[in-house]
């Protein structure tokens, strides 16, 4: 129906056996997302119980630099397992990660094909928001939603929804991007012979967008989403570790870094760096993941 070539998606797994990259990457995010949502059966214990903690395990290092067996990659300062934590930790973030892209992905992809098949003032206005919001960075966009939800909300109540404020003001923060690509998208597919064909047939707008449009504009928004995941993890890990995430007693990977950063220098490394490599390895999976679906869903590059 469409006149602009799109692979199939039948042809993406012989590519992705031939991809080395895509399959370490795929497996590696495959592991730590089945690790964080197996968390409570992997875990010695439950990092966000305080009855579970022991301040007398405080400060212990990892098994190997004579620690205790217990403890793999040893204690925080509240004798909280590291293991345990990142188990606990990278749920969080994963979960925040992908409730962001969904809702920016959501917001954008309606705003996008509104825009693009309306036009007039509808698309310029639209995309004047969009152009507007494009020059502040996200991560300040993220931080002003923040400061407005603890000016407005007690502080025992913004602890409570910290997990909401941070996936709405990471959300809210990205929809410009989504927005721009499907409402380029949209643009191109509304002047082709099936949008035509189905107009004089006399099918509604609404069909005609949900049903023929949108099919045709998800290749670049699941491309888009999947690298979006990465950043939106990087940005809950940016906002905890800068105190204005997620609070201390359900700590994420931005979180358990910035507590472990208190350490750093007086000899407790493990606190801050297993956060950090595990963030590090979970984005650079996600990103290589998204490179490579970008290269294997563009037809140009078959």
């Amino acid at each position: 129906m469409s006149d602009i070539p799109i692979t199939a998606p039948g042809t993406l797994w012989p590519r992705f056996r031939r991809s080395k990259i895509a399959m370490v990457s795929t497996a590696v995010l495959m592991l730590m997302i089945l690790s964080a949502l197996l968390a409570p059966l992997l875990a010695t214990q439950n990092p966000f119980d305080p009855s579970a903690l022991e301040l007398i395990n405080s400060l212990i290092p990892p098994t190997w630099i004579s620690g205790d067996p217990r403890f793999l990659l040893g204690t925080d300062d509240q004798g909280r397992d590291v293991l345990a934590a990142l188990l606990y930790g990278s749920r969080i973030s994963l979960l925040v990660g992908v409730a962001a892209v969904l809702f920016a992905a959501i917001l954008g992809v309606t705003v996008g094909l509104v825009a693009g098949y309306a036009g007039g003032w509808t698309d310029t206005a639209a995309m004047r928001i969009a152009d507007v919001q494009l020059t502040i960075p996200a991560i300040l966009i993220a931080l002003m939603v923040d400061g407005l939800a603890r000016a407005a909300l007690p502080p025992t109540v913004h602890d409570a929804a910290a997990i909401y404020v941070l996936i709405f003001s990471i959300g809210i923060a990205d929809w410009p991007q989504y927005a721009r690509i499907v409402r380029a998208a949209t643009a191109v597919q509304k002047t082709l012979g099936y949008v035509s064909a189905a107009r004089v047939m006399g099918v509604p707008a609404p069909v005609i967008v949900l049903r023929h449009i949108l099919p045709n504009v998800l290749t670049s928004v699941m491309v888009l989403a999947t690298l979006g995941l990465a950043l939106a993890v990087i940005a809950e890990a940016t906002l905890s570790f800068l105190g204005v995430g997620m609070p201390p007693t359900s700590p994420s990977l931005g979180t358990l870094i910035r507590i472990g950063n208190n350490f750093l220098f007086s000899g407790e490394w493990w606190i801050t760096l297993f956060p950090a490599l595990t963030l590090v390895v979970l984005a650079l999976a996600v990103n290589l993941l998204g490179d490579w679906l970008r290269d294997a869903l563009n037809p140009k590059l078959r």
